[in-house]
């Protein structure tokens, strides 16, 4: 089959490699027919380096077919439809049970001490094959995929296997007051759908803050109160508090992560590790890794006292400082994690209907073959085009 792989800094191709297998009674494969790129891909593409090895497959928001099912698998067929969330996740134990699906006992990646293995995200996340390909094996057939139905196009459903429910979390986490306010530092796909359900929901004032010209025009058209980091500037937490009689928001969601602009010095620490070999780095990133955290630290600065801030945005740093007297002082409340997908696909799904509450049917700025993988990963991360959202097709 033909898959992306990754064979360096920037330098990933499409190549032809073995097709996937049923390995255990319960795997099925999947006939890959949309793989979203996600801005966590380019943190393969630019700094996860030591964590990755030539070769392996990306890609973690697939949805497809079912082409082969295990003899073990009773809730799905061949022929059926099914996304796949990024968690590899059994469903089953103690850490499912309890909705924390990106903490499953099952696949907890031991050797790095981390949490649920990730479909296409690197050893700390168990390297498993991901689904930037024309197949994914994808295990626990019978809890794992989500079935959908035929006739529909795909962009209806594939942000379940992540964006959705990852956003989804992101809200929910916020805890917004009935009526009330959230700032959302971000608005990329995750941030411009946080953005979307919050307002759903039944939030009164949602502010998106960037610096993106397409994304800002894009939040805005959705009735989101959009602030230009560039023209703010230091006076963003004036221009927050200006809208919320002094306060802040009740809630910020960082839908941003260490992809934060500012802070050069990290920035440079993170390029400069991402450079070295990968038994230097891999040690230096797991002990001593700081992040770029301009955008947490806008997000204490923008919430008010008493309210809380949701962490979605990826961050990888091991002793990144934080500015705990501020926080204590503050009385901020602080959740994150990656998103437990299965516990909030019931949630969604009444809400993925003709009439598109969300806006998932028009969600997408672009679709490309599988095979311009590797120009579709440069535009993304230049920011080029417009590109807010790309969809792949094998």
């Amino acid at each position: 089959m033909r898959a992306l792989t990754w064979q360096g800094l920037r330098d990933v191709r499409v190549e032809t490699v073995p097709d996937p297998k049923i390995e255990k009674p319960d795997d099925i494969v999947v006939r890959v027919t949309s793989c979203g790129i996600c801005g966590s891909d380019l943190h393969l593409y630019e700094l996860f380096g030591p964590f990755l090895a030539s070769g392996d497959i990306l890609g973690h928001e697939p949805m497809g077919i079912v082409a082969d099912v295990g003899p073990e698998v009773h809730a799905l067929a061949p022929g059926d439809r099914v996304v796949v969330p990024f968690n590899v996740s059994c469903c089953d134990c103690f850490m499912c049970d309890q909705g924390l699906h990106s903490q499953c006992e099952t696949t907890q990646v031991h050797e790095y001490g981390t949490g649920a293995a990730l479909f296409g995200y690197t050893k700390l996340y168990g390297q498993v094959p991901g689904g930037q390909a024309e197949f994914l094996r994808v295990p626990f057939g019978n809890r794992l995929p989500v079935k959908v139905p035929h006739g529909t196009p795909d962009d209806r459903y594939v942000y379940l296997s992540d964006v959705l429910p990852t956003a989804w979390q992101a809200v929910e986490y916020a805890d917004i007051p009935p009526g009330g306010t959230v700032t959302v530092l971000g608005l990329g796909p995750i941030g411009d759908m946080a953005a979307r359900i919050a307002q759903h929901r039944g939030a009164r004032l949602v502010i998106g803050i960037d610096l993106v010209d397409e994304r800002l025009a894009r939040a805005r058209a959705h009735g989101v109160t959009c602030l230009d980091v560039r023209d703010s500037g230091k006076d963003l937490g004036k221009a927050v508090r200006d809208l919320t009689d002094g306060r802040g928001t009740d809630a910020v969601i960082d839908a941003v992560g260490m992809e934060a602009h500012g802070a050069p010095l990290a920035k440079a620490a993170q390029w400069f590790v991402g450079h070295l070999p990968d038994g230097v780095a891999q040690p230096l990133m797991e002990k001593a890794g700081v992040d770029r955290l301009g955008a947490l630290h806008t997000a204490i600065d923008l919430v008010r006292r008493g309210g809380t801030i949701s962490v979605s945005g990826v961050y990888g740093g091991a002793v990144s400082p934080m500015p705990l007297m501020t926080m204590f002082d503050k009385q901020i409340q602080v959740r994150m994690g990656q998103a437990n997908v299965r516990r909030w696909v019931d949630d969604i799904l009444p809400l993925l209907t003709d009439e598109d509450p969300l806006g998932v049917d028009t969600f997408k700025t672009h679709d490309m073959p599988l095979e311009d993988a590797p120009k579709a990963y440069a535009m993304f991360q230049a920011k080029e085009d417009g590109m807010i959202k790309t969809l792949l097709h094998p």
